[in-house]
């Protein structure tokens, strides 16, 4: 009979030969791809946004030593006079102490409240800067670093971190290189840098209220989501870019004629989210301007007088201005028509595909659709109303980065007779690159 073989032990650790290293040889040490810290991208990414956004506060604002108006930057240090001096019933009334015609209030009510807020900051730290009727012009050095700071802190407390939710969420799988990048490049687009930073607006929270809508909507909370734009809508107009993509993408993924009564329960839900948000921020001109009070907020929030575009904006409308006389041929209520007409037709592909087809990339690339059919083809459109789709844009960055960089540059561009007026040639060139590189 063959000799029986020893047993095996299972799991019994067998020891490896010990290697040998001749002397005067260095051990062979296998090398570990260097994977960056979290903590420390973190760190880079606010460090080098703060440092860009810093660079250019230091140079001129909207209407810097340019009476008897001033600019941008004056307006919104006269609304911050305004809303902390007069009483809430007289901030968007025509009287002895509010000269609608010196930068009247011509936003909605969440902006007369931000105003009030920076305004009684400021009565704290420089109160001359926002006496009545003395500080008309008022831009001391230790006043625009007061303002530009307020910015700043937007940014810090809303844009900065709406951001980094969308990156986290919507590009989940990438590396975090990726998404560091992907912050980089949607959180420091050159023309929201130029405009809220260089000329001087507060942009970046009603974009960053519009992008925390997206995020919750993105992670199926449809009712905070519906809260945040509605706050976005109640901060700036000109949210209503973005507001036919919101309303499909809700109504398409909500809506199951399978389920007809949990679909009324959504939708009803969303209605309640809506009709609650704007009676929160109306109500305080309701119990303390008298009934009129809300229809004069309405009228200066949507000037129908001020006519088809202003400038020179890179619009439809404006293009064709040599040709087609639209202003001498037809009235302002026909025009308001004609471009409604035209930006329904536009963005009505892109929204009913929406609507059938409810998915999370069709939602961004119908905001896209919809912001450019209101630029291009609205009525009263400026230049910086395309900050309106260069966010839905930005946000498909590791998508279609190619896409995404030149419609940036292509945007900033469109800006720059207002950039020279406001001697922001150098910033507006040195970002454009650097944004490029």
């Amino acid at each position: 009979m063959p000799p029986k073989k020893a047993p095996v032990v299972e799991n019994e650790a067998k020891a490896a030969p010990p290697r040998r290293v001749h002397p005067g040889t260095t051990p062979k040490v296998t090398k570990i791809p260097l994977q960056p810290s979290t903590i420390v991208l973190v760190f880079a990414a606010l460090s080098i946004s703060l440092l860009l956004r810093y660079s250019i506060s230091l140079w001129p604002y909207s209407g810097f030593s340019k009476p008897p108006m001033f600019g941008d930057y004056e307006a919104q240090r006269h609304w911050m006079e305004i809303t902390s001096k007069l009483p809430l019933s007289e901030w968007y009334k025509n009287t002895t102490n509010n000269n609608l015609q010196y930068w009247g209030l011509d936003y909605p009510p969440l902006t007369a409240f931000h105003s009030w807020i920076c305004g009684k900051m400021t009565e704290f730290i420089e109160p001359e800067a926002v006496a009545l009727h003395t500080s008309r012009g008022w831009q001391t050095p230790s006043h625009k670093l007061l303002m530009r700071s307020t910015v700043i802190l937007a940014d810090l407390f809303i844009w900065f971190p709406a951001v980094a939710v969308f990156v986290i969420k919507f590009y989940k799988d990438e590396s975090r290189w990726a998404k560091f990048f992907a912050f980089m490049l949607i959180a420091n687009q050159p023309a929201l840098f130029l405009i809220d930073h260089g000329h001087f607006q507060y942009n970046s929270i009603s974009l960053g209220l519009t992008l925390w809508a997206i995020n919750f909507l993105l992670s199926d909370q449809d009712f905070l989501g519906s809260v945040f734009f509605c706050l976005a809508l109640n901060y700036k107009q000109m949210s209503l870019f973005h507001a036919p993509a919101f309303f499909f993408y809700l109504l398409g993924k909500n809506v199951n004629l399978k389920q007809p009564f949990s679909s009324i329960f959504k939708l009803a839900l969303i209605g309640v989210a809506v009709v609650g948000t704007f009676a929160l921020c109306w109500a305080p001109f309701f119990m303390n301007g008298g009934a009129d009070t809300p229809m004069q907020v309405l009228n200066r929030i949507f000037p129908v007088g001020r006519g088809l575009f202003e400038d020179k904006v890179a619009n439809f409308w404006c293009s064709v201005s040599p040709v087609l006389r639209m202003k001498e041929w037809f009235s302002v209520p026909a025009l308001v028509k004609i471009c409604a007409a035209s930006t329904l037709v536009a963005m009505a592909p892109s929204c009913l595909f929406t609507l059938f087809k409810p998915s999370r990339d069709n939602f961004l690339l119908c905001l896209v659709a919809s912001s450019f059919s209101f630029f291009f083809f609205g009525f009263q459109v400026h230049e910086k109303s395309i900050l309106l789709p260069l966010l839905p844009i930005s946000l498909i960055v590791l998508k279609a980065p190619n896409f995404v960089t030149w419609q940036q540059i292509v945007g900033a561009f469109s800006m720059y007779p207002l950039l020279i007026r406001d001697g922001q040639t150098l910033p507006y060139a040195v970002i454009s690159l650097l944004f490029v590189t």
